[in-house]
Order: C-alpha cells, then structure tokens, then sequence
C-alpha cells in the first residue's frame, strides 16, 4: 500500500507540472508600442535618390583627335559658345585647306569659262547682227527694183536676181540668229555644270571646316559644366564623350523604389522630396519599366523651388503618396510586416504589464502604417519593435 500510494503522489505530482505554464520572460518596457485607431490611412511608399539634371547635353568628339588643352574644369558655368576643350588633327586641317583651295579653283575656272563663253557669245551676236543688217539693205533694196520694174523703169530679171538675194540673205539671218540662242543655251549649261561642282565643293569645304572648328569643343548650351571624363594629351575618336553640361536650376529627382513597392507607383501621383534643406512637391513623370538590383527607377519632377544648396548628384529621400484609405483599422508598422500577410504580434492586456501573441492578418502597408484586417480591434494596444527573440514564447511581462 506504501509502495502505491507513493507512486500515485509521483504521478500526480508529474501532471501536475506538466500542465503549468512556463514563466513568462521579461521585456524592457521601452518597447514600441502603437494604438490600433479607425480613420483614414495614406498609403505611401519610400525611396532614397539622388537629383538629376531634368536637361543635359552630352558633347562627343565630331572626329578623332588629341587633346590639347582643358580650359575649363567641372563645376564652372558656361555660355553656349565658351570652348572647354582644344583638340588637334594635323590630317583634318590640311584637307579642309586642301578643300579651301580646290573650291577657290573651281570658282575661278568658273570665272574665267564665264568670261570665255560670253566672247564668244558676243562673236556670235555681231555675225547675227551683221546677217540682219544685210538682209535689211537686201531687202529695201528688192523693194526698190521692185517698184520700178512695176512701173517699167527697170527690167524683171534685175527685180528678180534682188528678190532672190534678199531671200538668201533672210536665211543667213534666221541662221545667225539661231546660232545665237543655241550657243547661250550651251553657255548656261556649261555654266549649271560648273556651278555644280563649285557647291560639290563648296559643301566639301564647309563639312571640313565645321569639322575643324568642333576641334574647339564647345557646349551648346548655357549651363554648369558637369563632367569632362577626358585628359589632356589623350587621343580620342569619334563619338568620344567629351564632357556633359546640364542645367542646374531645372533638376529632377531620381528614387529608387523597391520593386514590391513600385508595382503600386503610378504616372502623375504626388511625391514630397526631402532635400534634408526642405520639403519640395513633385509629381511622378518616369516609372523605369526594368529592375535592377532588386528597384525600379522613378522619376519625380519637382513641381516646387529648390531649396539652396540643390545640385546635381544631391542625395534625397522621397516619398510617394499612393492611395487614401477611407475607415480602416490600422495602426504602426510593425517590425518585419508585410502587404497581404498574417504575422504574429504582442498584444498588451490587462492593466498593460503583460502582452500576449496573437495572429494579424495585415492589408496594404505603408511607409509606418499597415492595414489590420483582422485579429486586433479599436484601441488594442501593440508592441511594433523586434520580438524575434521571444518566438517561442505566447506571453512576456513588461518591466
């Protein structure tokens, strides 16, 4: 009977323990705690960046060629026409002289196949002119002995020999003056011909000397020099990229917004950009259609001032309004959470010394906002800091 009565204190003592609960762990009260509220709940997305030039000019090299001489250093600003760079193609310079003097001859073989033409034109023209003018003499002449045959004062066959020569002398004519219309048209033509060749070579020159003075790099543009990724004596070919000037005062910004974020990211909708020297309104214009490196890139245009001290390459945080929910339950975000998920929060109860685990189903989420779908109500109080470390635990105190 001993022997029994022992063993069922033993059994009885195991269940016993068995069902009491382990000792709750102790949390530091300086957690983060949030109260579940009802309202409305701006959805928001966050991204860090930097700002561009919203206008930039990418000046490459028109030919190759060595770097002379840098005039001008990145920071400094510039006027359309200032040089900041010299380059230097011996080759380039002698054919564009070569040109230069090609199109200087055939401008003068121009000239002097001008003057050429227009003597012979005039021979032309005094032949013409001395037909016409025997044919006149020949003709008032047949009309002389014409008369006087009529009237019996000469014989037929002097009126005829005179008509007959006034009819040669009128075919003389007409020919001389053909001869003169032929030969302008072939002077024309001969002229059109050359003409050509002097605007062949003309064109020639100007694309050799336009080449030459692109050997004065210049940036097209008013604005601040940005980069100049060349070195003096360096030789370069076309295309080189000489140096960049932008326009400081029409910048934008650029975030970097993760890609589970920017699926919601659309065209025209409002964005703060934090210059950390103000706040400035913007506008979305540019989703990157791409991911790289886990982020799409989208581009803010700043619909307010700069604040002083804005330049390009400045680092900036910005802020994307994405949606206004209208009476939810939401509350702060807690650690870890994340759009459409259930986790598991403490939850305080009692007089706020203990907090207890429960399931959350989350909706949209924020920057520090999260939707509560459920498993928590109006005015629950939750701790949002890391509890990882109490994962196996349901219930800790707070001291």
């Amino acid at each position: 009977m001993l022997a029994v009565g022992v063993v069922l204190c033993a059994a009885g003592a195991t269940i016993a323990v068995s069902r009491l609960r382990p000792t709750a762990p102790v949390v530091d009260r300086a957690v983060w705690v949030d109260e579940v509220k009802r309202g409305s709940m701006l959805i928001e997305v966050r991204g860090l960046g930097t700002l561009v030039p919203e206008i930039f000019r990418v000046i490459a090299a028109a030919t190759e060629g060595r770097v002379e001489q840098q005039l001008l250093s990145p920071g400094s600003p510039v006027k359309r026409d200032s040089i900041i760079l010299i380059l230097s193609n011996p080759q380039l310079e002698q054919q564009a002289m070569s040109a230069k003097y090609q199109l200087n001859s055939a401008e003068a073989q121009y000239h002097n196949l001008e003057a050429q033409l227009e003597n012979q034109l005039m021979t032309y023209r005094g032949t013409a002119a001395s037909a016409h003018s025997k044919f006149i003499q020949a003709e008032m002449y047949a009309k002389h002995v014409e008369r006087l045959w009529t009237n019996g004062m000469e014989i037929e066959l002097k009126y005829r020999t005179a008509a007959e020569e006034a009819k040669a002398l009128q075919a003389e004519d007409d020919i001389a003056q053909k001869q003169v219309e032929t030969f302008a048209k072939s002077s024309q033509a001969q002229l059109a011909a050359q003409q050509a060749t002097i605007d062949q070579d003309r064109a020639l020159a100007q694309l050799y000397r336009h080449e030459v003075d692109e050997l004065r790099v210049r940036p097209g543009m008013d604005g601040i020099l940005q980069e100049v990724p060349v070195a003096v004596g360096q030789d370069v070919t076309s295309g080189t990229e000489l140096a960049k000037v932008a326009q400081q005062s029409k910048l934008k910004a650029q975030l970097q917004i993760s890609e589970t974020q920017a699926r919601d990211v659309q065209l025209g909708q409002n964005v703060s950009i934090d210059t950390h020297n103000g706040i400035v309104p913007g506008h979305v214009v540019r989703i990157d259609p791409s991911v790289v490196d886990g982020a799409r890139t989208v581009d803010v245009h700043l619909d307010g001032a700069l604040p002083r001290g804005a330049v390009p390459n400045l680092s900036v945080e910005g802020t994307i309004e994405i949606e206004d929910l209208k009476e939810v339950l939401f509350v702060g975000r807690p650690f870890n959470a994340q759009p459409e998920s259930t986790i598991g929060v403490f939850k305080l109860v009692g007089d706020g010394q203990e907090a207890v685990r429960v399931r959350v189903q989350l909706g949209k989420t924020s920057v520090n906002k999260v939707q509560i779908v459920k498993g928590l109500q109006i005015a629950d109080k939750v701790i949002l800091s890391d509890m990882s470390q109490w994962n196996s635990y349901d219930r800790v105190r707070l001291k």
